[in-house]
């Protein structure tokens, strides 16, 4: 007897990625040095500290029974401090703030807790995989809304039809964004909160790369804006952070009802995070309190010496204001896929092509800056030297 699966994971759309994944096995099976800047997964261990606490609280016989689903209110208070301390917000330990098992787990579930199967969601193309996927799983509606170059990958919300928006049960946004490294202001945000509530619907905002942002650029919570509680919900993870997207938690603040909502779907699918992760989430956001421990600077440096190595190259490349990734245009003549596929075989480089990341994404591809910088300048090289062959 053989079993094709539900029709569910048919539409889940992860067909990209596994085929990069074997592109990836077949070159290196030809004994190529493969430099993988393809999955976003920091190359950096967490600090001493988180380690440390970590290793002290895995001796503790007290974290083997199952811990909460919320989280341990010890690791809720310490986000509630660190939100207080990092963006000037006031949470609740108890209502507004739900400890998650990495930001996918709670992305993956949230539509399951908020939906019906029928009911429509809005969420960006192109954008982060799991947005789109937990709607098939839900059996939601998605209404794709498109980012593009012209309006800086920003959506514009006018063009969502009324019937659309009366219908909707949120809309979802990512800034600093995955894939495209696009960053809003708090303009942006104060018109998102606006259109929500003239619109009854629900924003919900992943902010997953708050700490990895450049030329002295700071992003802000969207609970931030004035009334955004009232509407809105915020999903953070220390895995891109804190260098521990490995030790899989995050976690969701913001308006008590949805936060309220995931919490009771999650208590009947898991008993939440392992309480040594937990110990070591609230030495990270600690340590960042007391000495301001951020990531940035490294992938600020790598992000300069790739992109200069590049433009010099002759692919011109705008450089992000966060995140890990770069958002590439592709030369004219190619598909994304054509092209990651062809610079994978000919100079041993993974990168994604756009279109993994929804129809949007055609024509360009995202690179990961998740190699030390002399591995990154070497991709750089090998890519320059195969584009100049095109020439």
């Amino acid at each position: 007897m053989t079993f094709k699966g539900s029709k569910r994971l048919q539409q889940l759309g992860s067909a990209i990625f596994s085929e990069v994944a074997e592109w990836k096995r077949e070159v290196m099976n030809q004994g190529v040095d493969v430099i993988d800047l393809g999955i976003g997964s920091p190359d950096l261990p967490p600090s001493n500290r988180i380690l440390e606490a970590m290793a002290e609280a895995v001796r503790n016989p007290a974290h083997y029974g199952y811990p909460t689903s919320e989280g341990s209110l010890a690791f809720r208070e310490a986000v509630a401090k660190w939100y207080d301390y990092r963006f000037g917000v006031q949470l609740n330990a108890e209502t507004e703030i739900l400890t998650l098992m990495g930001s996918q787990d709670g992305l993956a579930h949230l539509a399951l807790s908020l939906c019906d199967p029928g009911d429509i969601a809005i969420v960006p193309d192109p954008g982060y995989p799991i947005y789109s996927a937990s709607l098939v799983l839900a059996g939601v509606e998605p209404y794709l809304l498109p980012l593009r170059a012209a309006n800086h990958f920003l959506p514009q919300l006018e063009d969502i039809p009324d019937d659309v928006a009366a219908k909707a049960k949120f809309i979802l946004l990512n800034y600093p964004s995955n894939p495209l490294s696009a960053v809003a202001d708090r303009a942006f945000f104060e018109y998102l909160i606006s259109y929500a509530k003239k619109h009854d619907l629900l924003v919900v905002h992943d902010l997953a790369y708050s700490e990895m942002a450049f030329d002295g650029y700071k992003p802000i919570s969207i609970l931030e804006i004035e009334g955004a509680k009232e509407v809105a919900i915020e999903f953070h993870s220390l895995s891109k952070s804190f260098n521990m997207a490995g030790c899989r938690i995050a976690f969701l603040t913001g308006h008590g009802d949805a936060v309220r909502a995931l919490k009771t779907l999650k208590s009947n699918i898991d008993y939440g995070v392992f309480g040594a992760i937990q110990a070591a989430g609230i030495a990270a956001l600690e340590e960042d309190m007391e000495s301001d421990h951020s990531v940035s600077s490294r992938y600020e440096k790598r992000r300069n010496s790739f992109i200069s190595a590049l433009n010099d190259a002759g692919w011109i490349i705008p450089p992000p204001k966060a995140t890990m990734f770069i958002w590439a245009e592709i030369p004219k003549g190619w598909t994304s896929r054509q092209i990651s596929r062809e610079m994978l075989f000919q100079t041993g480089v993974v990168v994604i092509p756009g279109d993994a990341f929804g129809a949007e994404g055609e024509g360009f591809v995202r690179i990961a800056l998740v190699q030390e910088e002399a591995r990154l300048l070497e991709a750089a090289r090998r890519l320059g030297d195969w584009l100049r062959t095109l020439e």
